[in-house]
């Protein structure tokens, strides 16, 4: 598999793709994060602490919301005074406020990610088990409480030839519109190569979904057709993944965008296979879907999510894997040295 360059994950950034396919995704508002929020995520030194707000979250401030007057995409900036050290519990009320104020905007319920990654592998915390989030206190527990936003905050480049940095310049909180009827079998994973679609792939790969079996053509037809008509002239990568949701009435939307290879998921691919389709036109792209209950993967009945279970040679996951186990070993050869 060819090196990944930052440029190619930072693209994947969401505040990076949304405001490019905003007509064409879900309705979204994006806020840059103070530095001192992503430190309150990065510190595992002492108890487990929420911001003030979880003891009174209506102690916020209520103002008049015209949603008309704002955009669907916007960038805020954090304050000084935020990043400065506060005592516990942990405040942060200007970004509490914007979270509140985009909350009611979106209906009154929004799943959030940061750049690159949602907390997921946190969802059985919530009361829901889901993402669904109505307050600033539940996107607080979620993230505290997410292992796999460590991606995000410390090795979002690990994967790359040309890593500078562990981490972005700025971190942004993505607040989607939760939509309760969505469903997990019109959600597809796209693999693009060369700037041409060559796979597609059921995204939930935990479950076999029979209506799978008598629409996979219609459905092919129509990610195609929103490949060549909304995504190929757009994204400017060679090689990517696009993940899509087909909604009842048949339109497209876009979900995320992640990397070819480094910490992506090829679901019921090996990136072997996706390096070696041939595609010409728009045509022989391969689709896979879960034909039968023997062919389900693992994950959800095991309680870890299926994307930690990919650590196959040359995953990102096994990379990661390769260097914690690394630094372990330096740190004991250390503590041995100063004995």
């Amino acid at each position: 598999m060819q090196n990944m360059k930052e440029e190619e994950v930072n693209r994947c950034q969401i505040q990076e793709w949304y405001p490019i396919f905003k007509s064409v995704s879900i309705k979204t508002l994006i806020h840059q994060l103070p530095e001192a929020f992503v430190q309150y995520l990065l510190d595992d030194s002492g108890p487990f602490l929420l911001p003030a707000s979880v003891l009174n979250e209506d102690a916020l401030p209520n103002r008049i919301h015209n949603p008309i007057d704002e955009e669907d995409f916007q960038v805020s900036e954090g304050s000084d005074d935020e990043s400065e050290e506060s005592s516990p519990p942990p405040s942060f009320p200007e970004l509490e406020l914007k979270v509140k104020e985009s909350i009611e905007s979106l209906g009154g319920a929004v799943f959030p990610k940061l750049n690159w990654s949602a907390p997921k592998d946190s969802a059985w915390i919530s009361t829901s088990g889901t993402l669904r989030c109505t307050t600033f206190s539940e996107i607080a527990l979620l993230f505290r409480a997410s292992d796999s936003l460590v991606h995000d905050l410390c090795h979002a480049y690990d994967s790359c030839s040309d890593k500078l940095s562990s981490r972005p310049h700025n971190f942004f909180l993505a607040l989607r519109k939760w939509y309760p009827s969505l469903k997990p079998d019109m959600e597809f994973r796209c693999f693009v190569r060369n700037q041409k679609l060559v796979g597609i792939s059921q995204r939930e790969v935990t479950t076999f979904y029979p209506v799978l079996l008598e629409t996979k053509n219609d459905l092919l037809l129509q990610i195609q057709g929103f490949f060549n008509n909304y995504v190929r002239t757009k994204f400017e990568s060679e090689n990517y993944t696009f993940d899509v949701y087909v909604t009842n009435d048949e339109r497209v939307k876009i979900v995320d965008f992640n990397t070819w290879g480094g910490f992506t998921l090829s679901l019921l691919f090996t990136w072997d296979e996706l390096e070696h389709i041939h595609s010409e036109e728009g045509n022989d792209v391969e689709f896979r879907i879960v034909e039968d209950r023997c062919g389900v993967r693992p994950g959800l009945k095991t309680a870890v999510p299926y994307d930690y279970l990919d650590t196959s040679s040359g995953s990102g996951w096994d990379q990661f894997l390769r260097n914690a186990d690394e630094e372990l070993k330096q740190q004991f050869r250390f503590t041995e040295a100063g004995a």
